[in-house]
């Protein structure tokens, strides 16, 4: 497994088992399954509602705690819940996750940010990072946070390669995490020429061939599936290396494409909404 070395000087694996949208069944069997075949990063969340699901998978898979990278996030609701953080550990059956999150600029974040840093502090979380902190949002934080995160996850694929973002990300080593990695199963995005072309040289898919480029711009990705062949296909990606030319030829579809757009309404819903965690 290649990794990305962190702005603390820890590591990450570039490519994870994402498990947004799964059930707490397909979530735990995914994560159980991926470790098996070689993943070692799982990255769920409090509003996935799979938290303990992953937890599940992760002590199925009969990896020893310190070979699993877990990152999760903080949901806008708990951000002023002194408790949010144990509360995750508790749910995962966990004493420390390896990269936490705050989910969304929502409600305030800063307050959950404060959060970040106390559970890094003191060991609960190895790394911390933003998720969905573009523009407005990471330039207010900038002003504000008292340790650097080590990720931000954000939208990003080869139609949407977050020029703009990357240039603060640079700046301080931040790590780019990717979702909706292949364009959230865009055709359109899939079936560019030069991704089937490529595919045919290398003996890849299309979808193989884009996970290949993230992790070549530097960004770590976790495409979700429930679908174990999948699964298996997609960590199947780093066995070639694409060409500085053909990195080149794949900025060109740069266009600046979102498959989401989040509105103003949407933050404030978020900072309202409660998840309905799993009880067992």
């Amino acid at each position: 497994m290649e990794n990305v070395i962190l702005n603390n000087q820890k590591q990450c694996p570039v490519i994870g088992i994402g498990t947004f949208m799964l059930s707490p069944a397909d979530a735990e069997n995914s994560v159980r399954e991926a470790l098996k075949m070689g993943y070692s990063l799982v990255d769920t969340a409090n509003a996935y509602v799979n938290e303990r699901a992953c937890g599940r998978g992760m002590k199925a898979s009969g990896l020893k705690r310190e070979d699993i990278y877990l990152s999760t996030k903080l949901w806008a609701s708990e951000f002023e819940n002194p408790n949010a953080v144990d509360e995750t550990l508790e749910r995962l059956g966990l004493d420390y996750v390896d990269l936490l999150y705050i989910h969304q600029p929502a409600g305030n974040w800063m307050a959950g940010y404060r959060q970040l840093e106390k559970a890094y502090r003191s060991g609960k979380a190895k790394s911390i990072g933003i998720s969905n902190f573009e523009g407005e949002y990471i330039e207010a934080l900038e002003k504000e946070w008292e340790i650097v995160p080590q990720f931000i996850q954000v939208e990003a694929h080869p139609y949407f390669t977050q020029k703009e973002l990357r240039k603060t990300l640079d700046k301080y080593d931040i790590k780019l995490m990717s979702w909706y990695p292949l364009g959230h199963g865009d055709k359109s995005l899939i079936n560019e020429p030069i991704f089937v072309a490529l595919g045919k040289k290398y003996g890849k898919s299309a979808a193989q061939v884009i996970l290949r480029w993230h992790t070549q711009m530097g960004f770590v990705v976790i495409p979700g599936s429930k679908n174990v062949d999948h699964i298996r296909e997609n960590l199947n990606i780093l066995d070639f290396k694409l060409t500085d030319d053909e990195m080149a030829e794949i900025a060109k579809l740069d266009c600046g494409r979102r498959y989401y757009n989040r509105t103003d309404e949407q933050l404030k819903q978020f900072a309202a909404w409660q998840p309905q965690y799993e009880r067992a």
